[in-house]
Parts: structure tokens; C-alpha cells; sequence
């Protein structure tokens, strides 16, 4: 299990490197003027000048990926060209707000996928199967865009339910003091008593949760019924049945564990596109996540943002993978 891991870890740092690398030369054939950015547009020529050697732009190419790299190791991701902050500090402001997002739709789609496929899987061929199967394949082919934008008109504009976007109402923000502990709204209005603001968080986070969380759904859900479809035809799943164990029994505490294997898998992954999918959603929103952080980013060319976030990504997507790949090794069945 070890030299498993480890060959997954070393794995896991190749991709990351090429990410890296990849990234770190698109940024710099880009054409525009990172020196400029960073003094203003009303600099003056030695001032862009100046600028350029600060940011070491002056030096070949090799000399400012080595110099990017060392940095990188000790988690430097460098300085966003707009407002001259750390890149890091950026995104530990901005992350919070996304993962939170991200939680919730994860969490979601446990709930309804799991129970969606076993309901599947235990009628096959019938009508609640062919449901659910139509239920699953529309569920990850609609475009999100459309859902979250499909959601706002009839449960904002029409239905008046949830509010249009954002994480908190703008007279929640002006009149309360909003909790601050761990940077996830629900968790620290829940945890501090602060009701008012836990329920207009609740209400903010639910359209564009659903919408998120709308793939996973049919992705648990079909890995689930597939899952259970071969481990119902397994003789120790007739032998409970002939010694009269209850098919609820059966289907859920004998069957369902033994499935959850490939479920978890499709679950870590999903997680890391929900984590990059969430972008657009944010957008839509309003959501003040790392969604809007990126989009600001790449409106303005900031390279060093569009970097640490997409290296931030592909260390979601390695980490994600990682753990995938122990949760099926876990299983005894079968052979590291």
C-alpha cells in the first residue's frame, strides 16, 4: 500500500509540474504588458522599465521559471499585477465561499444519487428505473449555465422563493455583524447563534447548490445502479435472500456497502470538477468565491492569479485522484 501511494504521490507531482510549466509559458506568449499593468496605464516609460525589472521579466525565460518554481516551493504564487497583493492571500480570502458552495452541492448529491440509484437498481426495467435513468443522463447533460440561469426566472422572477445571487442580502449586510471563524458563512452563523443570518445564507446558497449539484447527482446515481446491478446477481446476495433476511436488509446493508466502492471513487472526482465547474456558477450568482476572483483575472490579464488558480485546481484534481485511488485499493477484493 505504501509504494502504491508513494508511485501516486510522484505521479500526482509530474502532473502538477507540467500544469506548471504548461501554464507558466501560455502566460508569458500572451500577448500583453505585465509591467505596465502592475505601474498603471499612466506610467511613465522608466517606470514600465523599472517595473520589468522588479517582476524580473528583463531575464530570459528558463531564469523566471526557475524563479517561479523556488517560489512555488515555498507556496509563494506570487503577486496579482491588479492590486499588488499575494496571490495566496487571495485565495484564502476567496476559497472559503467556493468550498462552502461546493460542500453543500456534494453533499446533495449523496442524498438524492445514492437513494435515486438503489431505487433504480431495485426495480430495473420498470417505470421508476426508466425515471431515473432519464433523470440521470439529463441531469449531466444540461449545460449549467441554462439550469442556474433556468432556476433564477422560476424561483426568483416568477416564484419569488430564494433570492437572485449573492451569499448574504445587502440589509443582512449593513445591519449585522457577520460571523467570521472559519470562513464557511453557514457553519460560523451556526455555530455563534446567529440565526438570522444562518437562514438568509441558507436561502442564498440553495439555487446555485441545486445547480452544482445537479451533476453529481447523475453521476452517483448511475454508478450506484450499475454497482448494485452486478453485486445483486452475487450468490452471498441470494444466500441472504433464501435465509429470509428482509429485502430492505439486503439491498442496503449487504448490497450497498459492498458498492460503495466505485461510488466514493466517482464522488472524489466529481468533487474536482464541481470545484472547477463552480466557476460559472459563481458568475452567474453572484457568488464571491474564487469563480469571481478568476473571472476578474482573466478579464485583466492578471497571470499571476489565472496561474494560482489553476494550479489550485490541478492540486484539487491530483489530490481528488489520490484519494480515489486509496479508497479502491482499500477494498480487498481487489489487487494493488
Amino acid at each position: 500500500m505504501k509504494s502504491f501511494i508513494a508511485k501516486r504521490i510522484i505521479l500526482g507531482m509530474l502532473v502538477l509540474f507540467g500544469v506548471v510549466l504548461i501554464t507558466f509559458v501560455l502566460t508569458r506568449v500572451i500577448p500583453s504588458n505585465p509591467a505596465a499593468q502592475w505601474v498603471g496605464h499612466r506610467a511613465t516609460l522608466e517606470q514600465i522599465k523599472a517595473a520589468e525589472i522588479e517582476l524580473g521579466l528583463d531575464k530570459p525565460l528558463y531564469v523566471q521559471l526557475g524563479k517561479y518554481l523556488a517560489d512555488l516551493s515555498r507556496g509563494d504564487l506570487g503577486r496579482s499585477l491588479r492590486s499588488h497583493q499575494p496571490v495566496s492571500a487571495e485565495l484564502k480570502a476567496y476559497l472559503p465561499a467556493t468550498v462552502e458552495l461546493v460542500l453543500v452541492s456534494t453533499i446533495v448529491a449523496m442524498f438524492i444519487g445514492i437513494p435515486l440509484g438503489v431505487a433504480s437498481a431495485k426495480r430495473k426495467d420498470q417505470m421508476v428505473d426508466h425515471i431515473s435513468r432519464f433523470f440521470s443522463v439529463g441531469a449531466v447533460s444540461l449545460p449549467t449555465f441554462w439550469v442556474g440561469m433556468f432556476l433564477q426566472l422560476i424561483f426568483y422572477r416568477w416564484l419569488e422563493i430564494f433570492p437572485l445571487g449573492d451569499q448574504l442580502s445587502m440589509g443582512i449586510k449593513l445591519t449585522r455583524d457577520i460571523p467570521h471563524i472559519t470562513g464557511f458563512l453557514l457553519f460560523d452563523s451556526l455555530i455563534t447563534g446567529d440565526f438570522v443570518v444562518f437562514k438568509d445564507a441558507l436561502a442564498h446558497i440553495i439555487l446555485p447548490g441545486i445547480t452544482i449539484a445537479l451533476y453529481p447527482i447523475g453521476l452517483v446515481a448511475r454508478m450506484t445502479r450499475s454497482a448494485l446491478l452486478e453485486i445483486l446477481d452475487e450468490d452471498y446476495i441470494r444466500a441472504a435472500r433464501s435465509y429470509g433476511l428482509p429485502e430492505r436488509m439486503v439491498l442496503w446493508s449487504y448490497a450497498l456497502k459492498n458498492s460503495l466502492g466505485p461510488t466514493a471513487t466517482v464522488v472524489a472526482l466529481s468533487i474536482g470538477y464541481t470545484l472547477v465547474n463552480t466557476f460559472l456558477v459563481e458568475a452567474i450568482f453572484s457568488w464571491p468565491g474564487i469563480g469571481s476572483y478568476i473571472s476578474s483575472a482573466v478579464i485583466s490579464l492578471d497571470y499571476p492569479a489565472i496561474m494560482g488558480v489553476t494550479i489550485f485546481s490541478a492540486c484539487a484534481y491530483v489530490v481528488l485522484n489520490l484519494v480515489a485511488d486509496v479508497i479502491i485499493a482499500l477494498d480487498p477484493r481487489v489487487r494493488v
